[in-house]
Formats: structure tokens, sequence, C-alpha cells
């Protein structure tokens, strides 16, 4: 059997026991960076091997995966942070083992998008999640195609890339349309900026943003005209700010500040 296992995408009390379980009974854990990895194995004292699996040889490593699974081997997949597949290597090796027929059992657990949605206080019983955009190539067109998407929208992105992924939102969603960045979910300095685009893009004009970031985007509402991108008052007086300052500053797995696009 094949195990999907979430890994906390910050602080490391965010594991679950059935998740510890599995991985000190699995015969072999497959994970994107053994060495971030192995920060977690040596913290639950779990001694199962593991082997590198990521996107530069998932393809090339799923058939002897796959040879072991049904050789009669229980094997997990887990990521550097969050659950495997969602934005992270993972899907290819879990649509091969459906089409051979091998049981996958995927645990639920830490995810990032999920606590950035739920603390936004943007309408959620309907959203969609694009995790990544393209960073050239089709980006222009995929958020053409979200221009009049109702839902919330739910984006990924790194801190470098954040303020001129939200200058382009504006230009595309209108400037005044509700946004929450968060900042760092699960760790010592989360943080969630709230406001219109136009407030918020300010606000990370004058702070660098560090860290994992989650974009939550409002929808297009019923009653927004064409010529919603029309000019309004730049004070970013009214951009909300919450910070979580947690009084448990768990080592985390990534380490503080640094960022290599891990939410999922």
């Amino acid at each position: 059997m094949l195990y999907v296992v979430p890994t906390p995408v910050g602080n490391m009390e965010d594991m679950t026991f059935r998740a510890i379980r599995v991985l000190k009974e699995v015969d072999l854990i497959l994970a994107e960076d053994t060495r971030t990895s192995g920060v977690l194995m040596s913290h639950y004292d779990i001694h199962t091997p593991l082997l590198s699996h990521h996107k530069f040889n998932e393809h090339e490593a799923t058939a002897g995966v796959i040879q072991r699974l049904k050789s009669g081997e229980n094997i997990a997949l887990i990521s550097d942070a969050g659950t495997p597949a969602i934005s992270d290597p993972g899907f290819f090796l879990v649509r091969e083992c459906r089409r051979e027929g091998i049981e996958v059992q995927t645990l639920p657990g830490a995810t990032a998008f999920v606590p950035a949605l739920v603390t936004s206080g943007l309408p959620n019983e309907k959203f969609c999640f694009e995790g990544f955009l393209p960073q050239k190539k089709g980006r222009h067109t995929r958020l053409e195609g979200l221009k009049n998407e109702p839902r919330t929208m739910i984006f990924y992105e790194s801190p470098n890339r954040l303020l001129k992924t939200l200058e382009q939102f504006a230009e595309v969603f209108g400037k005044t349309r509700e946004v929450s960045v968060a900042r760092e979910i699960s760790k010592l300095h989360e943080e969630h900026v709230k406001g219109t685009l136009e407030e918020v893009a300010q606000h990370f004009r004058e702070v660098d943003p560090r860290g994992e970031i989650v974009i939550v985007v409002g929808g297009m509402s019923q009653d927004e005209e064409v010529g919603e991108g029309t000019e309004t008052s730049t004070d970013n007086k009214h951009t909300k700010k919450h910070i979580n300052n947690s009084p448990d500053p768990m080592e985390m797995i990534m380490g503080k500040g640094k960022s290599k696009n891990k939410y999922k």
C-alpha cells in the first residue's frame, strides 16, 4: 500500500499521531528532500529508511516504487512540508498506483491554503485553488481566464514575486478587489495582511515580505461593475494586519525565513 502522509508546514506539533505511527511502520519513506525530512524523522524518533523522490526523478523512479509495492512492501510518500501532490511531487506516483490497482491511502493533515482561506474571512463555501501561477508563458492568459471568477481564489507565491503578483492582480481584477495575504502559516511569525489589492500592495511596498506566501483573493461580486479598476483612495491606513506571535517557537522544518515554494 502507498500512504500519502502530510507533514507540518511550520510547527512540528502539527504532525498527527497517525502520521507518526504510519511513518514508523512502513518499509520505506519516499522524501522530497531526505535532509529536510531527516529533521522531522529525528524529532519523532522515526528510523524508517528514506529514499529521495522529487520532481526531477519521480518519472524514472516510479517504476521501481511500483514494483516494490507489488511485492508487498508498504511505502509512505512525504514532501518537505504539507500534503504531497498539492503543488509538489506525488500526483504522478499516485496516478500510476491507481492504474496498477495498488491501494492508496491519503492521511488528513497539514496544508497551508486551508488555514489561509478560513482566516481570510472571504467566502469559503465555494473556492478555487490555483496554486503557483506560471512565471512567464501563460501567466497573463491564466489571469484573464480568472477575471470573472465568482469564487474565492487561492494562490501560492514566493516572497520575491509577491508585490509584482499583487500589482498584476490589481490590473486584472481591479484595485478594490478584496485580498488576504497569509505569511508563515503555523510558524512563530505568522501574519495575515488584509484589505483591497491596492492597499495590500502598498503595504508590501513598504514592508519586505518573507517566508512562504498564500494569497486569497475574493471572487467577482454580482454588483461589481465593468469599470472595476477605477481609482480609489490609496491611503492604506485601513489595511488590516493580524500577527500571531505563538508562544511556542517550535523548531521549524524549513527554518525561519527560508522560502522554497513549499506550501501546499
